[in-house]
């Protein structure tokens, strides 16, 4: 006991010493980023950039202006002000801040709250801002004028593979919309990991790699952040030197701009992920080729890729030499490096010193390269294999660089925070993050409640080490209220409270108060955006992940049960969602609130259409919570189905087989008629990068085989994958979903009627001939609205 007493007062005193020092390296950190800034001068002009493009007839209406830090005692901040004597033509409000972001995010702080505007993303509703005075109109702020701190340094945006879920097909014109949003909303730390690739051509090359060998070690251009973490190779490529090109430019202007608006962009470094090849040409290096990530049969065209371990001398080489090569493409643009080496990818011993070794020898490489590196790091591989990380390691891990030179993203803060069981990961800087999103799926959900004050418990808790928020969703362009009170937390020294928020939202989104929408956002703030189960959602609704099993089976072991949900809830092998207990061996959706409020909030929306019918974001909000009701009708018809179809009752399971279908059918009618909700949107984005007509095919098969499929199949096998990125999107459901369901319960009555057992095994056949065929298709489908999206909303929520 005394021992113990001793040990757990070194690790005490340890701590303290780790907090004291982290102030000072993180004001270090941050004094050196503000020395690289752009000028003044530039940022401003960015500033008024933004302005004109988001509201261009208020270009003359604002004032903006760089100011040091020292005005706000030391912190970024933005300042609002009134001018004495205003005219039409003439400033009426100054806004001044620390840098560009901070001038734009107080543009939008002035927009919202004294304005009553919105900005979403356009595929979201877009904007709101008819509720914006003419120019000489403008509301005055108080006298004394308005000052906003950030009540932490930074605020981070993305997740490593949100390039591939969401930012694929981007071209400029669609990035330049983004840095203004990031900009907008406070952003000033994003990931900035296009084209990386084409960096990695170089440095490959020069250790004598060929472009063939290259050719199966990239991905495919939808499947580029699983190659990048080693998880795949070659699935959905090779890259054309017009990708390698094309991307290399737009990251240039990418980084130009965020530079221009006093971000500090996350540039990537070396994980250890290597062609094969490299084992050929340096046959000594340590180089481990890793187990299976989810293919169906080990193919090795895609499976099992190679590791170079950190602790050889070439790691550093190659490490060093792919951030000086960023360097040499870019400028010195950033000294903040992303680095996720044993992400879903244990290390080969639990050994601490081993550990040590191996996370010093990661920061070694960044650091020869940029001699003020700071590694920032994916949180993830705490949560998703806790089993491995346990105290000794993580803070091996955590402790292996210089203090102050590693920063977390706490990325799952919102549901399961590491920062409360690791003593504020054991004295190192990390930043408090909102998960939210996995695979870009499309599925009204947040927690409100602990998004509105978790990030504050966690600043103000004993010994914080907490230096910013983030967001780092899978994929973006979905439930924007979570994005937008996200976003505030960054200015925010105090919790919100959100129902005050919420009824302020409602107002700026459809630019006036609405009675009947304000009362069913407060439904919605206690059903579907209060989600406190721990389930990490990913939306599992019938539609879109379809069960694939056998039904007739009844009376289930409760071990085959276990491993029955685990199939259909979990990544194969991967602790990506909480499973959650049931007494029913039938699927089980993911349901957190009573439905019957929701229906009610439904038919509130639906009372104030004639009201706000020429809303765009009425439009899109009313046309999501329609979905969101249908699609969890459909989960139960699933199973009234399912449940005839136990008790050999034919006629009963062709009443709920032919309604779940029509669901299906009524779903994508409502999909199609607003533009947010389109397949053909992401189809041809993908066309329209191509250069040639081979590129064309290629990319629209990576394009298609994501949002379904996903992964390798054998013909009576899906990928382990599979709907994994499911989308609600009009001709997704039609030409996809809905001839899945079809022909699966076409099966299941063809067993009932002749009293035969059902073929799984035939119908996987069938359907996944038929998936892999649409997966190769070309035919177009529609990048515009059809039909009155509010008359089919109020006709489906009726026959419902």
């Amino acid at each position: 006991m005394p021992c113990f007493r001793f040990l757990l007062l070194i690790l005490i005193l340890m701590l303290a010493l780790a907090s004291a020092e982290q102030p000072e390296a993180i004001e270090a950190l941050l004094r050196r980023l503000d020395t690289q800034r752009s000028p003044p001068s530039v940022q401003e002009s960015a500033a008024k950039a933004v302005l004109q493009r988001l509201l261009p007839t208020h270009s003359h209406s604002f004032e903006f202006k760089i100011i040091s830090k020292d005005v706000c005692g030391g912190h970024s901040c933005f300042c609002i002000n009134n001018f004495k004597d205003s005219s039409r033509n003439s400033a009426e409000i100054k806004i001044r801040g620390t840098t560009a972001v901070e001038i734009v995010s107080g543009l939008h702080w002035y927009l919202k709250y004294w304005c009553g505007a919105h900005v979403s993303w356009d595929k979201t509703g877009g904007v709101q801002i008819g509720s914006i005075p003419k120019p000489g109109s403008l509301p005055h702020v108080r006298k004394e004028g308005l000052v906003i701190k950030r009540a932490v340094p930074w605020n981070y945006y993305q997740n490593v593979v949100t390039s591939s879920y969401s930012y694929v097909w981007w071209d400029w014109e669609r990035w330049e919309k983004e840095i203004d949003w990031m900009a907008l909303q406070g952003v000033n730390l994003p990931l900035a990991f296009t084209a990386q690739e084409a960096i990695w051509q170089k440095v490959f090359m020069d250790l004598n790699i060929s472009m063939d060998d290259l050719h199966g070690f990239f991905g495919g251009p939808a499947f580029l952040a699983w190659a990048r973490m080693g998880n795949l190779h070659g699935w959905g490529g090779p890259l054309s030197q017009n990708w390698f090109d094309q991307q290399l430019s737009l990251q240039k202007q990418i980084l130009s701009r965020m530079l221009d608006l006093g971000m500090t962009p996350v540039l990537p470094s070396f994980s250890g992920n290597v062609p094969s090849a490299l084992t050929k040409i340096f046959p000594s290096a340590n180089i481990t080729r890793l187990g299976d990530w989810n293919t169906v049969d080990g193919d090795p065209r895609w499976c099992c890729t190679f590791l170079l371990d950190p602790s050889d001398p070439l790691f550093i080489e190659i490490g060093e030499a792919f951030i000086k090569r960023q360097l040499r493409e870019y400028g010195d643009v950033t000294d903040i490096y992303n680095c996720d080496t044993f992400n879903e990818n244990s290390p080969p011993t639990n050994d601490p010193t081993y550990i040590s070794n191996l996370g010093a020898a990661v920061y070694k490489a960044m650091a020869r390269g940029d001699k003020d590196a700071i590694w920032l790091m994916q949180g993830w591989l705490f949560y998703s294999d806790s089993g491995f990380w346990r105290p000794p390691q993580m803070q091996a891990l955590l402790h292996s660089v210089p203090f102050g030179k590693m920063i977390v993203l706490d990325l799952f803060a919102d549901v399961k925070p590491i920062w409360k069981t690791s003593s504020q990961f054991y004295g190192t800087p990390y930043i408090w993050c909102m998960l939210h999103n996995f695979g870009g799926n499309i599925e009204m959900y947040g927690i409100l409640d602990a998004i509105s004050s978790g990030p504050v418990d966690a600043r103000i808790s004993e010994n914080s080490t907490m230096v910013g928020v983030g967001m780092c969703m899978e994929g973006i362009e979905q439930n924007p209220v979570v994005y937008e009170l996200m976003s505030e937390m960054a200015f925010r020294s105090e919790k919100v409270e959100p129902v005050d928020w919420l009824k302020s939202y409602s107002r700026r989104r459809y630019g006036k108060a609405v009675q009947q929408v304000e009362e069913a956002w407060e439904i919605l703030h206690h059903t579907i955006y209060n989600c406190t189960d721990g389930v990490a959602d990913h939306n599992i609704d019938f539609i879109v992940k379809f069960p694939d099993w056998d039904p007739s089976i009844i009376n289930m072991s409760i071990l085959a049960k276990q491993e029955h949900m685990q199939k259909l809830l979990t990544l194969h092998k991967k602790r990506r969602f909480l499973v959650e207990e049931t007494n029913t061996d039938l699927p089980q959706s993911h349901l957190w609130y009573p439905t019957w409020p929701v229906v009610n909030a439904l038919r509130l929306f639906l009372v104030a259409r004639n009201n706000l019918s020429k809303s765009l974001t009425y439009r899109y909000d009313l046309v999501d919570l329609t979905r969101q009701v249908l699609s969890k009708l459909a989960n139960q018809v699933y199973l009234d189905a399912m449940t005839a179809f136990r008790q050999n009752d034919a006629k009963a399971f062709s009443l709920h087989s032919q309604k779940f279908v029509q669901l299906i059918s009524d779903i994508d009618e409502l999909l199609a008629a607003d533009d947010n909700f389109l397949l053909g949107t992401w189809l041809d984005s993908a066309k329209k990068l191509a250069a040639n007509p081979g590129e064309m095919r290629q990319y629209e098969w990576n394009a298609r085989t994501q949002v379904t499929m996903w992964f390798d199949n054998t013909k009576t096998n899906q990928s382990k994958l599979h709907d994994y990125a499911n989308k609600f999107w009009s001709g997704l459901l039609k030409d996809y979903y809905l001839p899945r369901a079809s022909t699966y319960f076409a099966h299941l009555l063809k067993s009932l009627e002749h009293k035969v057992n059902f073929m799984l095994e035939e119908w996987r056949r069938e359907w996944i001939q038929l998936s892999n065929k649409w997966q190769a298709g070309t035919e177009s489908y529609s990048i515009e609205a059809v039909g009155d999206a509010s008359a089919i909303s109020h006709t489906l929520e009726v026959q419902s």
